[in-house]
């Protein structure tokens, strides 16, 4: 008879996920054990999800994988760690943070200054992605009035009803600047009001009425070449160039990196105490000027320049330059380096009664919004609800409005793989209007499939724009816009939110991120039926074996609000998790500050790195989750204060954390802080006591075990 002992769970995991022999490191938090694997496909998935105590499996993208145990995490992490078969070839521990950012390394491409930049570009123009849809759509309306002839959207004398009309879209066009600056200045980790400040110094009517003006101090001269009005001002002897900055942004995004520097060194200089008024005081006193004279200047000239010498290139090498043209512009929009050429276009028509540029340009814009469409086809297969919002309304602001801005901030500059696809269209519709002797057009006009009339010949046009719309989409749609990781963790994400909103998900096994920061659950077999009653009385929850609801018995322990504010029901959240109490019965506060205090005696089990969840387990193991805001985790710890740490040992009114709301709000999160109790189903009841206004303090769920 056998008389081998059976084998424990850390012993099935470690078979599972291939031996120790494939575990390049291993960490844990606080559900799920995270394994980063030499090779991913030696996991029997199946075998692991088939093990008592374990609750789920997720594979990730490159080699990483996780499984979901619970509470019990840390036990069997450390009983992993302790087996024969992992001593002496036992991976070093690792932060999350450590996998997170190595996982991302290896994502990186060979220049990582490149991913660096797009990633700057990306994130300094993605929050303007609404203001500028909308900005497009009223664009669009005009110029599909305009091609009816119903109103002539260019004319100079248009009546003031239209420069109304004018101005509900410049606003965002023009002052693009500003919310560039501030949105670079907040990727860079410093303050973005100092950045935007900055930027619209240069903006202001003071500033800019003295171009072309009279103004002692003030030359002004005519570009022959552009047909510009240049004008210097002699500011305390030093010659300063005026320009109007409005949609330059390759300027703010300068701007901001040279100010990301003075700014933290001078946080280096100046005591804590005084960096508040001293630091943005000599940043505005350095970057001022600094912009003023030397970026903006450069900005404006560097676009000055490039449209000089394409003038020069159509007249030597026609052919070239209808090429050039299409693979030059994805490069000069996201940088505001095109304005220039729009000039250079009003030129030609005025002075030769045609344009050559906006024909080769118009292919550069149609292969944009066909990579668009490639992405809008493949949100639909993928069911992927806010790429296919975003994608809709990029491709709408494009072929109808001819405003490329959506697709390429929105998504193409968030997704590496979209440019080279792209380009191959850009190329495929300038070799074809090269080779087919070029298109004009007497008139300025939006790129869009309202304005293809102006083009002549216009057979040529539809031709060129048309390969280049087909080749981006398909190469797009075809090679995908993710890479196979990135799909796999797309889709798998997908399904787990899916499953969410259906009330599917089991207690501990739900996908975001900052559900892996909560602390223990119940078993995977345990069922919790939640009974609701009316606003303003108790809600009890039961495991279905322990109790009735409504009469519980058992010493209650009381749960204090954490923030004052109203109460409400988690079935009022905006969060599918929460809602179908996947997380334990509890209640949502909608705050009235950011002061977050600990709503019951206990350990600190759990600190999210970015301080928007806290994990408490009382003496008696009632286990308690503290989370501000829904999906905050994305905000990465911004406005987050964090006045605790992990194993501390709290009261009951202990601060907690001091949240910045407003900052909340400004990233479009809901600010609801919930409370929760985590191992709902092994206790007898949790009542929540909803439709009250409360102080932090005030008994708002009554747990009895």
């Amino acid at each position: 008879m056998s008389t081998s002992k059976p084998q424990t769970l850390a012993e099935k995991i470690l078979r599972g996920v291939g031996g120790p022999e494939n575990i390049e490191s291993l960490t844990h938090c606080a559900t799920r054990l995270r394994f980063q694997l030499h090779d991913a496909k030696k996991v029997d998935q199946p075998a692991l999800d088939a093990l008592d105590g374990v609750m789920g499996t997720v594979p990730q993208s490159g080699d990483r994988f996780q499984i979901v145990i619970g509470g019990a995490v840390a036990g069997v992490y450390s009983d992993i760690m302790n087996l024969p078969a992992m001593r002496g070839a036992a991976p070093a521990p690792k932060s999350n943070a450590d996998v997170k950012a190595e996982a991302r390394s290896k994502g990186r491409g060979r220049y990582a200054w490149l991913d660096n930049f797009f990633e700057y570009l990306s994130d300094s123009f993605r929050p303007l992605l609404g203001v500028l849809l909308g900005a497009s759509l009223i664009i669009a309306i005009a110029s599909m009035l305009d091609a009816f002839g119903l109103v002539d959207f260019r004319a100079a004398n248009k009546s003031a009803s239209w420069v109304f009309v004018d101005a509900m879209w410049r606003s965002v066009l023009y002052f693009l600047p500003i919310m560039v600056a501030y949105n670079a200045a907040k990727k860079l980790k410093i303050d973005p009001w100092v950045g935007a400040t900055v930027m619209a110094a240069v903006m202001t009517p003071n500033f800019t009425g003295m171009i072309g003006s009279k103004t002692p101090g003030v030359t002004t001269h005519v570009n022959s070449t552009l047909g510009t009005t240049e004008s210097v001002a002699h500011v305390f002897g030093l010659p300063m160039q005026l320009n109007d900055y409005g949609g330059q942004v390759f300027v703010p995004l300068l701007m901001v990196a040279l100010l990301a520097l003075v700014y933290k060194g001078l946080k280096r200089i100046f005591p804590e105490n005084v960096q508040m008024v001293f630091v943005p005081f000599f940043s505005m006193l350095i970057m001022i000027p600094l912009t003023a004279f030397l970026i903006g200047p450069m900005g404006v000239w560097a676009g000055n320049g490039l449209g000089t010498g394409l003038s020069w290139l159509n007249g030597h090498a026609p052919i070239v330059f209808a090429i050039v043209i299409p693979m030059l512009y994805p490069f000069l929009v996201p940088l505001g380096l095109h304005w220039p050429l729009n000039a250079l276009m009003l030129v030609n028509i005025n002075t030769l009664g045609y344009d050559f540029i906006q024909g080769p340009m118009g292919t550069w814009n149609f292969a944009c919004f066909g990579a668009t469409a490639g992405v809008l086809l493949l949100s639909i297969r993928h069911r992927e609800k806010d790429m296919r919002q975003t994608a809709t309304g990029a491709l709408a602001a494009g072929l109808l409005g001819g405003i490329s801005e959506p697709s390429l901030y929105g998504i193409h500059l968030r997704f590496k793989r979209i440019y080279p696809r792209m380009l191959v269209g850009c190329l495929v519709g300038g070799v074809i209007i090269g080779l087919l002797g070029g298109v004009n057009t007497n008139a300025f006009a939006f790129t869009s499939l309202l304005t293809i009339p102006v083009f002549n010949p216009m057979i040529k046009y539809i031709i060129a724009i048309t390969a280049a719309f087909v080749t981006s989409m398909a190469l797009v749609y075809f090679s995908d816009y993710r890479t196979k990781d990135e799909r796999v963790e797309a889709n798998a994400e997908r399904d787990a939110a899916e499953a969410a909103a259906r009330g599917e998900i089991p207690a501990q096994a739900a996908p975001a991120e900052e559900r892996e920061l909560v602390t223990a659950g119940a078993p995977a077999t345990a069922t919790a039926t939640v009974t609701a009653t009316p606003t303003g009385s108790a809600a009890t929850a039961s495991t279905g074996t322990a109790g009735a609801t409504g009469a519980a018995t058992g010493p209650a322990v009381e749960l204090t609000a954490p923030v004052a504010g109203h109460v409400i029901g988690l079935g009022e959240v905006e969060d599918p998790v929460f809602a179908s109490r996947a997380l334990g019965e509890g209640v949502g506060i909608e705050p009235a500050d950011g002061h977050i205090v600990a709503p019951v005696d206990g350990e600190l089990v759990t600190v999210a790195e970015t301080g928007h969840a806290y994990g408490i387990r009382t003496a008696d193991g009632i286990e308690v989750l503290v989370h501000i805001g829904i999906d905050t985790v994305q905000m990465q710890g911004e406005g987050f204060d964090v006045r605790v740490e992990p194993g501390q040992k709290i009261a009951a009114g202990d601060l907690l954390a001091e949240v910045d709301l407003g900052a909340v709000r400004a990233a479009g999160h809901p600010a609801v802080t919930l409370m929760t109790v985590l191992n709902t189903v092994d206790i007898t009841s949790v009542e929540p006591h909803i439709g009250q206004d409360v102080l932090a303090g005030a008994p708002v769920v009554t747990v009895r075990r």
